[in-house]
């Protein structure tokens, strides 16, 4: 796919020979989106935690050998404004985060010390690189503050949280937009944040999420007990959000300022499913697993309801989601079957990016042709 021999993407030339540095590379979509800037032709820089199991995308595609990777905690300012002077990297983009809801319960400490001043230390480090030219901080649709209504939420909604992990990322928020208005305005780096909604897809295994304990609970030859049947979310696949990511960073490496600040990137408006209409239709495709709901269960809190208004990244970015649902769940089965297989996880991932590019190439979308 490097130089644009696939898929035509108009970002190609963006990326290609350029310094790219990843915060949380080691992570599900951190480790996505560094096969796809590897594949694009850019130098690819990682600055993360070790991946948490030998089944995360990370390992299982070989990853290391094809990237820059550097262990380091982002809660280390120091050590992470070392390593950006010593890259001088291009463009950055900030994804080491606690990223589960139900951890924030059991360390709200650590939860808060990743997402707050990690986000700090990151536009720290960006700030004392004169090198970068481009800043993307990934948060998540779990910035806002939920009122569960039926409409999505736009980039303007206040920001908010109940839980621990929600309130960390819609502080993520606040810190971003401090520091665009503090130090930013007329600065060498220009800085935006990407919100995106709950993202599937093969070589995510973290714990208490409800795909890869769907796909835990099938190698065990076991059903899945489902805490939360009815909870509606904007399941997209992963790759969706991440073309989004590089969307913005092009735009604004290409053209500039008016590209700052909070962008949405999420299904259609009508792409919105519970958690049982996800695991029935997965069930369709490869009926090898099972699930049953207890009568009554106690659940910590978590939003029933919510989605996002992606309308400001279709009119202004051009951008727009690729996949139907149906093509969503889809992509995430063959994402996991893959991972069982255990054979040529990185061709394979290459293939499905090549495959979703494909995708978005035949239904015309301004971002792809």
């Amino acid at each position: 796919m490097r130089n644009g021999k696939h898929g035509n993407m108009n970002f190609n030339n963006i990326y290609s020979g350029k310094k790219v540095l990843l915060t949380g590379h080691t992570g599900f979509k951190g480790s996505w989106l560094a096969i796809w800037l590897k594949e694009l032709g850019a130098e690819v820089y990682g600055y993360s935690l070790p991946p948490y199991s030998d089944m995360d995308n990370f390992v299982t595609s070989g990853l290391i050998n094809q990237v820059h990777h550097f262990v380091g905690d982002v809660r280390d300012g120091d050590k992470l404004k070392k390593y950006f002077a010593k890259v001088q990297p291009d463009i950055v983009f900030h994804l080491a985060a606690q990223p589960l809801v139900l951890l924030s319960y059991n360390d709200p400490v650590g939860t808060f010390e990743t997402n707050l001043m990690g986000v700090v230390n990151f536009f720290e480090a960006v700030r004392n690189t004169t090198s970068i030219k481009v800043a993307i901080n990934v948060t998540s649709d779990k910035c806002y503050d939920n009122k569960e209504w039926v409409w999505g939420y736009r980039e303007n909604d206040p920001m908010g949280g109940k839980d621990p992990y929600s309130a960390s990322k819609g502080c993520a928020e606040l810190i971003t937009n401090s520091y665009i208005h503090s130090f930013f305005n007329h600065s060498h780096c220009l800085v935006a944040s990407a919100r995106a909604g709950n993202v599937i897809g093969g070589g995510d295994w973290a714990k208490d999420r409800i795909v890869p304990d769907y796909f835990r609970a099938v190698k065990a030859g076991k059903k899945l007990t489902i805490r939360n049947p009815h909870a509606t979310r904007p399941w997209q696949h992963v790759l969706e959000p991440l073309s989004g990511y590089l969307c913005l960073a092009a735009a604004l490496y290409e053209k500039g300022s008016k590209y700052t600040g909070g962008w949405n990137f999420g299904p259609e408006d009508s792409a919105n499913y519970t958690v049982k209409e996800l695991i029935d239709k997965m069930l369709l495709i490869d009926d090898s697993g099972g699930y049953e709901i207890p009568v009554d269960s106690i659940k910590p809190q978590e939003a029933a309801f919510l989605k996002l208004d992606i309308s400001k990244a279709v009119n202004q970015l051009l951008w727009r989601p690729a996949l139907t649902f149906d093509e969503t769940v889809a992509f995430t089965v063959e994402g996991y079957k893959d991972d069982l297989s255990g054979k040529d996880i990185y061709s394979k991932r290459i293939k499905q990016i090549i495959t979703y590019c494909d995708r978005a190439k035949q239904k015309r979308l301004e971002w792809v042709i």
